[in-house]
């Protein structure tokens, strides 16, 4: 079925996310008590809630916020297909929701529009509409999924396509472009660094060079997962 998809309507994308408040002792007293409720079932002895925050705050939209989308979309020319990527990042996050927002209000809000990330469907979409809602943001229609029927609802989860309805096992991106052979560039960071790397370093362009190599790889996945040939990367190009 993938091969019926058409790849010039769909928008790949990948977020990174961090806590609101770098550590844990700077958060609000009721937050702090609200984040223990919420996260009483990883506590262990040997944890305390100080680390559980550092390694968790960032994925969850209560107590995180996101500092980066970037977005990829592939064209078809006379010699092959080329990437285009995009990206959004911003210390101020209703920024950048408004202004990811607004690419898919004016290019991807038909029926033919399609959304694709790694594991989005458990985290990236609706983080981004957890955090749009908080703000103060309409959703737009493509992430807008309350009341629509299964088939209404334009997304791709490429974990999900590699599951082939096994539920019991998560398949990271970074493994699955190594089965399939995908070149990924070294990374000099990981998704553990990037809240260090935002408050520490105050560097969000390294964040968003991360982020985008992160979608590059996943259309590359789903370029090898529908049976194509890889982009070359002379054919991939980046907005300044």
């Amino acid at each position: 079925m993938l091969d019926k998809v058409q790849i010039e309507k769909i928008l790949f994308l990948d977020i990174e996310t961090v806590p609101q408040v770098y550590t844990f002792d700077k958060v609000r007293e009721k937050t702090r008590e609200l984040f223990e409720s919420k996260t009483r079932f990883l506590k262990k002895e040997d944890k305390t809630y100080e680390e559980i925050y550092k390694d968790r705050a960032g994925i969850y939209a209560e107590f995180g916020k996101i500092v980066c989308i970037s977005v990829g979309f592939v064209n078809s020319t006379s010699t092959g297909k080329q990437i285009r990527m995009k990206s959004f990042y911003h210390d101020d996050e209703e920024t950048l929701l408004k202004q990811f927002k607004s690419l898919l209000d004016e290019h991807y809000n038909s029926p033919m529009s399609i959304l694709c990330g790694h594991n989005a469907k458990e985290f990236d979409f609706p983080y981004i509409c957890r955090r749009m809602l908080i703000n103060g943001i309409r959703l737009p229609n493509t992430l807008n999924i309350a009341g629509k029927k299964p088939w209404e609802i334009s997304h791709i989860d490429t974990m999900e396509l590699w599951k082939f309805g096994d539920f019991k096992a998560y398949t990271s991106l970074a493994l699955l472009c190594d089965v399939f052979n995908i070149p990924t560039p070294k990374d000099d960071i990981s998704g553990a660094d990037v809240a260090r790397v935002y408050f520490e370093e105050n560097d969000l362009e390294r964040i968003k060079v991360y982020c985008e190599k992160d979608v590059v790889a996943l259309i590359q996945l789903f370029l090898r997962m529908r049976g194509n040939d890889l982009v070359e990367e002379g054919e991939i190009f980046y907005s300044s």
